[in-house]
């Protein structure tokens, strides 16, 4: 088994507080993506993204500062433990920092999740609270 670790920083147009809600809130998960998400946002809740295709659990959460969580895909390699995917949360300005650190990400996959990060998250959260009034 070979892995690789992620790392993406993008800046959003919200409050720290209001990225992790919309992280964590299966419904403003769901609002943000246009994908079905379900799940219970507390230590040791279970969640599922993507209508299924992602599913994993919360392992540590500090409102509007850090989300960390289990990660695996439908498309997971057999025998493959779950990756792990840190999300830290910071007020730059009037903006958010968010550093995302995923780590143990099968080595074969960890661009096309890389990409998958980039497009089905951080450009569709930009425009998610970029319609705000």
């Amino acid at each position: 088994m070979k892995f690789e670790t992620i790392r993406q920083k993008v800046l959003i147009d919200a409050t720290p507080e209001e990225v992790y809600e919309a992280y964590v809130d299966p419904k403003k998960h769901t609002a943000f993506t246009g994908s079905a998400a379900t799940g219970s946002p507390k230590v040791g809740g279970k969640f599922t993204a993507w209508g299924g295709y992602i599913e994993g659990r919360f392992v540590e959460l500090k409102e509007g500062r850090k989300i960390v969580h289990e990660w695996k895909t439908t498309e997971w390699p057999a025998g493959y433990p779950q990756s792990l995917v840190t999300l830290t949360l910071k007020l730059k300005g009037r903006r958010t920092e968010l550093t995302m650190v995923h780590s143990k990400a099968p080595s074969e996959q960890a661009e096309s999740y890389a990409d998958g990060w980039v497009e089905f998250y951080w450009e569709p959260m930009k425009k998610y609270f970029g319609k705000r009034s």
